[in-house]
């Protein structure tokens, strides 16, 4: 029968209790930036760190309705799995998660801490999945598909049901898309409801599956994905979903892995705000001009907030070089007495913080009393950059930017 309205509020009574409400909040800061009126929906809040906990709990208390469960399977780069085990264990069913094997150390131990047995395997979500079939065929397990479900999607849709619910007035709704569980929900749920809403789904520039399924009109797939949101680094994304995208979604859009880690600063910063990157890939669209949002009322769904903590100090320098708060160049300085600290005096008039300095006087093409600077410098922005290089050409440097690119 496909997705029916009715499936998404009675998954809505199953979660009453099993989630948390969670409202959705004007951003001063961002409406601001972007022209529009924005919104965000903050399910790096919700129970688990993220969305994922909707549709599991829904699919596990359904079967459990209908049929004798005792053990559930699924795959997941990281959210899905600590949703499953989540209500699982909740709902006193026994889990296994297959992750891959790249999988963040957090979620890993997270999903452990729930209650489930984890298998690594693979470098990538469809791996994973592999090898949880194995072990469903095996096992004669339940498998919990992390998107290509609709039992799966009538969970997340939920979340349509609460902004419409806080913001009858909508005019669009922006959703991350990996293998488009949460967007087809949505996007479904909003357009039954008022065709008028605009629904717009966003990828990596790296991993996008759905936005070629969108823009060929039929089930894409790809070969590699290679983005910092893990989240949504899928390159099989489902029949069911692309079907009901394709149908119902509005527009899709991409954005870099630079524009992602600067959003992840911007919403630390001005939000204080812990969102991953698949998560942030809403806002990022938003303030990166990737939509027309001027003078309407935009909800951002930042779907989740499962970052490992070590993994956050790359993310914020990344995000710091990619909004010119960080600048990376080297130069070649004459390597006698008193010449650092000249190059150092100069940084430090234009205001300039050198936050790394590394002294080279070994590399070939250098001569006998040359030494190469490679230095990191904390600035307030390209203007500023543009301002300290010119000072320091201007003294007889000649300056190399370093590319930011990984």
């Amino acid at each position: 029968m496909g997705l029916q309205v009715k499936d998404v509020e009675l998954a809505a009574q199953r979660l009453k209790d099993a989630v948390h409400p969670i409202p959705v909040t004007y951003s001063t800061t961002f409406s601001k930036m972007s022209g529009g009126e924005i919104y965000l929906k903050h399910e790096n809040q919700q129970k688990t760190g993220s969305f994922k906990i909707r549709g599991a709990y829904n699919k596990i208390a359904l079967l459990m309705e209908t049929e004798k469960l005792e053990s559930v399977v699924a795959s997941s780069a990281g959210n899905h799995a600590q949703g499953v085990a989540f209500a699982a264990t909740s709902l006193g069913i026994k889990s296994t998660i297959v992750m891959p094997a790249s999988a963040p150390i957090a979620k890993v131990s997270a999903t452990e801490g729930y209650g489930a047995k984890v298998v690594l395997h693979g470098s990538c979500y469809d791996d994973a999945y592999n090898k949880a079939c194995e072990i469903v065929e095996k096992e004669k397990a339940v498998f919990i598909h992390p998107y290509n479900d609709y039992d799966v999607m009538a969970g997340q849709a939920t979340i349509g049901l609460e902004i419409i619910k806080d913001i009858p007035t909508v005019d669009m709704v922006i959703v991350p898309a990996g293998g488009g569980g949460l967007l087809a929900g949505i996007a479904f749920l909003l357009k039954s409801i008022n065709p008028k809403i605009k629904v717009v789904g966003v990828q990596a520039e790296g991993a996008k599956a759905i936005y070629k399924s969108f823009k060929n009109k039929k089930f894409t797939t790809t070969d590699t994905v290679q983005t910092i949101a893990d989240g949504i680094a899928v390159k099989i994304p489902g029949d069911k979903t692309v079907e009901i995208i394709n149908e119902y979604v509005d527009e899709i859009v991409t954005v870099t892995d630079e524009e992602i880690a600067s959003t992840i600063l911007l919403l630390l910063e001005r939000s204080k705000q812990v969102v991953e990157p698949a998560g942030a890939t809403p806002l990022a669209a938003v303030i990166n001009n990737k939509l027309d949002v001027a003078g309407k009322k935009v909800v951002c769904v930042l779907s989740g907030g499962n970052i490992d903590v070590s993994f956050i100090h790359k993310i914020v320098e990344k995000g710091l070089v990619g909004r010119g708060r960080q600048v990376r160049f080297n130069t070649v300085m004459v390597d006698t007495p008193g010449s650092l600290e000249k190059f150092a005096r100069i940084v430090s008039t234009c205001g300039a913080n050198i936050i790394m300095v590394q002294h080279d006087r070994l590399r070939a093409d250098l001569k006998f009393n040359e030494a190469i600077l490679h230095v990191v410098c904390e600035v307030s922005g390209f203007e500023h950059t543009k301002k300290l290089v010119g000072e320091l050409e201007a003294n007889g440097y000649k300056v190399m930017l370093e590319s930011t690119d990984d």
